[in-house]
């Protein structure tokens, strides 16, 4: 599978958050159109099929990203 580069995943995190404390579920059509598409990206992105599977892998994808060459640390 391919996998998204960290900051294309830490972008998507900061964008659904950022859309779900706005509350973009309730607002406009392009406010909801626009989580839809950011959330369908992520799951897209991590190989999942819902949210919640999405977010969890991409924080613990993100989670292994070493600053100075954005490579995944191996355990």
């Amino acid at each position: 599978m391919l996998m998204a580069h960290p900051a294309v995943l830490r972008n998507l995190v900061e964008q659904y958050e950022t859309l779900r404390a706005l509350h973009a579920e309730n607002g406009s059509r392009e406010a909801r159109q626009r989580l839809a598409d950011v959330t369908y990206t992520l799951c897209v992105s991590t190989g999942t099929r819902d949210i919640d599977s999405a977010l969890t892998a991409a924080r613990h994808r993100l989670s292994g990203v070493r600053p100075a060459d954005d490579s995944l640390v191996t355990a």
